[in-house]
């Protein structure tokens, strides 16, 4: 074999090598500009030809007029015409002194690369705009005479499926279904009722039924209410420093409310931007503005120089429009602060102009009352406050000028009506200056109902400011003529741009977040970034019609959900599949459900669930987690914003300092020591105990702890293992050994994952 393999090669063998080389050749790369071009050109070409106004060269390689146009009689590149395009003679050419980029940048173009090149300039240089900039075109249904498809949803997922040869795996059984629509539309377990009406329900609808029965539980504005908290960077406790109510709930509360009410998106998003601003809104609906009224804020140390603190302000200002528009558009608009954005057309000037809107509007408490009776309120808690600072001042002895202020402080209380009334954290309309006040002092200037635009910071730097930029709009989403933000703060235009210029976007964006809580994944797997530099959506025409779908269903996100689950593609088996492996690994193509692990709210959620003890109370303050005792849904325990829980933090809850985009679940052993050790755990297994230890055999009482936890009966082999188990309790010692047994099945992956 050896000396076979050594023999010279013959030129009948070289003549069928070139063949097969020229063939391979002549064949036409498949050459998506997006996909193939776009991000060749940011990575090699970017630093000097890009989008950042102190580029090298007057040169645009991210923008098709600059590429294209003709400078000298020589342009970077001719449609079809490889020899006259000066971008692919210079990135090809053997004279180091003119090849681009230049040979030490370390960033040559790869032989792969500069045939896409070629290949892109050969078939006229099709230019595309981005994505998820296109105007939002509802794509025609594909028809499959397939009889698996329940919906639309499952005729586009059949569409892809079939194009690689792949085939949708099996239904779950009702078992499994019930169990993955109980967690995702309530984030709780089935109850028994619900396993058993569902059981005997054998009526053609019977699904139906038990998802629009969901859909109306209050558990589901619970557990999809969490959701929205995360993006949100929700928190129960705010900085020291403010004149907090502490009734950070209030805006808790409303998400809840306003998802059971399947408020229309639209109007959800513009009230949580600018309740205060919009009309007819009740008193209730500026608890809205917490979205904004709970944003971090940071020390600002008024004994520091001023240049100190416009930094510090103008990293709040950062953050808003950071959360604002990860949230909404899914853009990463504060990569702008210092410079052109890199790889999306955001430009520092309209970075600056959203700035505008920021610097105009500042946190404040608002009791939740008519305007005139609220300012009675407030001003009333003014005095109160001033008083009470002069009272610190003197000694507990010194009654004889403590005693008048006390009288004081109890009069104003008790004769001002609804003194005690809840206070939301809102927004209101007020501009701040950081200005001078002495040699290296510092001092804050608030203009209430005065609203400005903001200079540009040179490379981001506030104490070097460039020329002033009148609020609007993002350009790229208002074709070049972006909305002009005037009206106040200009947060009610913005709230009104969200659904109006940018609709299409927004529309896209919200689908991706609820698709990815159903199915692990998300068509668009970077949930808040939708640039260029994030990822394609999988099922782009799928992604189109949802989006479009919602807007003509009037934003109702609960219609969304409803179509999700109802579709085949959701009840899909999550077992895995040779063929499926191979040829899509990563399962984007949905030929199979994904599994998913519980989040911590779930799963002590689920542990009181399973004891008969969760305590359905909804709304109000926050409760300790500390407390062992508490059985509310875990929704309502303290979030606190610099000293996160230890338990939400070990089950992977985001730290609610900055907007999260989804949560990144980990696997570690001290997650298992905490299901092996924690009194709370220790607490739900003695309460399960304590309900079937009166039960005579222990066949029976290993069934009902199956039926509690699993919605189902042992099979034989758990069965013999239970009882194996349980018989090694010695007298006396019956509920400690069911308790140690209960307590395993709390761990089990059945308990801790929705299949």
């Amino acid at each position: 074999m050896i000396g076979h393999l050594q023999r010279p090669i013959t030129a009948v063998a070289w003549c069928f090598v070139f063949s097969a080389l020229n063939a391979c050749a002549a064949e036409p790369m498949d050459v998506d500009f997006r996909r193939d071009i776009r991000p060749i050109l940011s990575d090699k070409c970017f630093q000097c030809h890009g989008p950042d106004a102190e580029r090298e060269s007057e040169l645009r390689l991210d923008q098709e007029q600059s590429v294209k146009a003709v400078h000298d009689g020589v342009a970077a590149v001719v449609p079809h015409q490889v020899d006259e395009s000066q971008l692919y003679q210079r990135i090809t050419t053997d004279d180091d002194n003119t090849r681009m980029p230049p040979p030490d940048s370390g960033k040559s173009f790869t032989q792969h690369e500069i045939g896409l090149l070629r290949a892109w300039i050969e078939q006229g240089a099709p230019w595309a705009g981005h994505w998820s900039f296109e105007k939002l075109v509802a794509p025609s249904v594909p028809v499959s005479e397939d009889d698996w498809s329940r919906n639309a949803i499952d005729e586009f997922v059949l569409q892809r499926l079939s194009a690689v040869g792949l085939n949708p795996s099996i239904e779950v059984d009702r078992r499994t279904l019930l169990r993955r629509l109980a967690f995702d539309l309530t984030g709780l377990p089935p109850s028994p009722e619900d396993i058993e009406q569902f059981g005997h329900d054998s009526q053609p609808l019977a699904v139906e039924r038990l998802v629009d029965r969901y859909l109306s539980s209050p558990a589901f504005g619970e557990r999809w209410g969490r959701v929205w908290l995360d993006l949100a960077r929700y928190t129960d406790t705010t900085a020291e420093w403010l004149n907090s109510t502490g009734q950070a709930w209030l805006y808790r509360d409303w998400v809840i409310n306003a998802i059971n009410e399947d408020m229309p998106y639209d109007r959800f998003v513009q009230l949580q931007l600018a309740a205060d601003s919009l009309p007819d809104v009740a008193v209730e609906d500026l608890s809205a503005l917490g979205f904004l009224g709970l944003s971090p804020t940071y020390w600002k140390e008024l004994r520091l120089a001023p240049d100190v603190i416009k930094r510090v302000v103008a990293d709040e200002w950062d953050e808003r429009i950071d959360t604002v528009s990860r949230t909404f558009l899914g853009l990463t608009v504060s990569c702008a602060r210092c410079h052109d954005h890199k790889f999306d057309p955001i430009s520092s000037q309209d970075y600056y102009a959203l700035a505008g809107v920021f610097a105009s509007s500042q946190l404040a408490d608002r009791p939740l009352l008519p305007k005139e009776e609220a300012a009675r309120v407030m001003q009333a808690r003014t005095d109160v406050r001033t008083l009470e600072e002069q009272l610190s001042k003197l000694k507990k002895e010194d009654k004889e000028h403590r005693q008048p202020l006390e009288e004081q402080i109890a009069d104003i209380r008790k004769n001002t009506p609804h003194y005690d009334v809840a206070s939301a954290h809102v927004m209101e309309d007020s501009s701040i200056y950081v200005v001078a006040d002495g040699p290296d002092l510092t001092k804050l200037e608030y203009r209430a109902g005065e609203a400005r635009d903001l200079p540009m910071f040179v490379r981001g730097n506030p104490a070097s400011t460039g020329p002033v930029v009148e609020r609007h709009f993002l350009t790229v989403l208002a074709q070049d003529d972006p909305r002009r933000l005037q009206e106040g703060s200009g947060r009610r235009d913005l709230a009104d741009a969200l659904f109006h210029e940018a609709r299409d976007l927004s529309a896209r964006v919200i689908v991706n977040r609820i698709w990815e809580q159903h199915f692990g994944i998300g068509l668009v797997r970077t949930p808040s970034d939708f640039g260029s530099q994030g990822d394609p959506p999988s099922h782009p025409e799928l992604l189109d019609y949802l989006a479009s779908e919602l807007i003509l269903h009037d934003w109702s996100l609960k219609w969304l959900h409803r179509e999700i689950v109802l579709s085949s593609t959701y009840r899909q088996s999550s077992l895995s599949c040779p063929a499926g492996k191979a040829i899509d690994p990563e399962n984007r193509l949905l030929w199979r459900m994904n599994r998913r692990r519980l989040e911590v709210e779930m799963l002590r959620d689920s542990m009181l669930a399973v004891t008969g003890h969760l305590d359905r109370q909804q709304g109000g303050a926050a409760f300790d987690f500390n407390d062992n005792a508490q059985r509310r849904r875990t929704v309502y325990g303290q979030v606190a914003r610099r000293d996160l829980n230890r338990v939400l933090r070990l089950f992977d809850f985001p730290e609610p300092t900055s907007h999260s985009p989804h949560r990144v679940h980990t696997t570690t052993p001290l997650q298992q020591l905490y299901l092996l050790n924690a009194p709370f755990v220790q607490q739900q297994a003695e309460s399960i105990v304590a309900q079937v230890a009166s039960t005579v055999t222990d066949q029976s009482r290993i069934e009902m702890c199956y039926h509690r936890l699993f919605g189902r009966q042992p099979d034989d082999a758990e069965l013999e293992a239970g009882l194996e188990f349980l018989s090694s309790a010695n007298d006396g010692a019956v509920e400690t050994v069911l308790a140690d047994y209960v307590h395993a099945l709390l761990g089990l992956n059945e308990f801790l994952y929705v299949d």
